[in-house]
């Protein structure tokens, strides 16, 4: 397996164009070979001193953290997804219509956006 994880701050006004958001992008994921895609609202996050979530994506009073993943069967074939996604972004006359600002806008500000691939180390439970 094979995960990527994403952290961003959503205005809490724009909860419900977030899921609509999600729920149109994400299935890109899925038809590109994702295996699970999970979008978390926050719920019970708390401020630290030094560093917390609410920080790293300089979420302001009236916006929510979120927390995803993308579950990948390998990373093999995130990469291949990651690799069409950035063809598309290279010419945009050829990516998937889901993917389209103009027909899906991010309803948050894209660039407090952090992500990261992760190759899993330990896992309890599920489906091993």
């Amino acid at each position: 397996m094979y995960v990527d994880g994403f952290v961003i701050a959503c205005p809490r006004a724009n909860k419900d164009k977030f899921i609509e958001h999600a729920k149109l992008g994400d299935s890109v994921f899925m038809d590109l070979g994702a295996t699970r895609v999970v979008e978390c609202w926050g719920d019970d996050v708390s401020e630290g001193k030094t560093t917390d979530f609410r920080m790293a994506v300089k979420a302001e009073d009236d916006e929510e953290v979120l927390f995803s993943w993308i579950e990948w069967p390998d990373k093999a074939t995130r990469d291949a997804a990651m690799a069409k996604m950035t063809e598309w972004m290279e010419d945009p006359s050829k990516a998937d219509p889901r993917m389209d600002p103009e027909k899906n806008p991010m309803p948050f500000d894209g660039k407090r956006l952090i992500f990261g691939g992760f190759m899993p180390i330990v896992e309890l439970g599920g489906d091993q």
